[in-house]
């Protein structure tokens, strides 16, 4: 069979009825146990309902701090335009160094892999020697990325 002649799909989902009266009709000597079923069907609703709205107020929550974060942001890249500016060199800068760290810190592990692999004091002068640079670096560069002004494309150079 071709794909364009496949036969349809059943739905993956489906209504459900969950009235007391749907239960009742399907088993008139159960009705005990089908209005406890449908208690506890609600009660999950009722549950979810109510995870649902933790969940929105989270989301806004958050997003309202964040929004702030860039509003403040967005002001003192106003007021600093200079020393912006600045940090976005900076930062171009920082990233070469990162670049350069980063493949020495390559080559090392290349040059020395049985080494750090056999060797748990080897492995351990390692981390001690890269890593406390590397997570200060990305520091660094993290905080003076988020300060630098992104550049305006009508100001640029190369703009035509």
């Amino acid at each position: 069979m071709s794909q364009d002649q496949q036969p349809p799909r059943q739905p993956l989902y489906s209504q459900v009825n969950v009235a007391h009266t749907a239960y009742a009709s399907a088993s008139p000597g159960g009705g005990q146990a089908d209005i406890e079923q449908t208690r506890l069907l609600y009660q999950l609703v009722a549950g979810q309902d109510r995870q649902n709205e933790l969940l929105e107020e989270l989301v806004n929550l958050l997003g309202a701090a964040q929004k702030q974060r860039a509003q403040e942001l967005g002001q003192w890249k106003q007021a600093n335009p200079h020393l912006s500016q600045n940090c976005r060199m900076a930062a171009e800068a920082l990233s070469k160094v990162q670049t350069e760290f980063l493949d020495s810190l390559t080559d090392e592990v290349n040059e020395n892999f049985e080494t750090l692999l056999d060797g748990e004091f080897m492995l351990n002068e390692f981390v001690d020697r890269f890593g406390p640079r590397m997570a200060h670096l990305n520091g660094l560069l993290q905080v003076l990325s988020q300060l630098s002004a992104t550049p305006n494309p009508a100001n640029t150079p190369n703009s035509p």
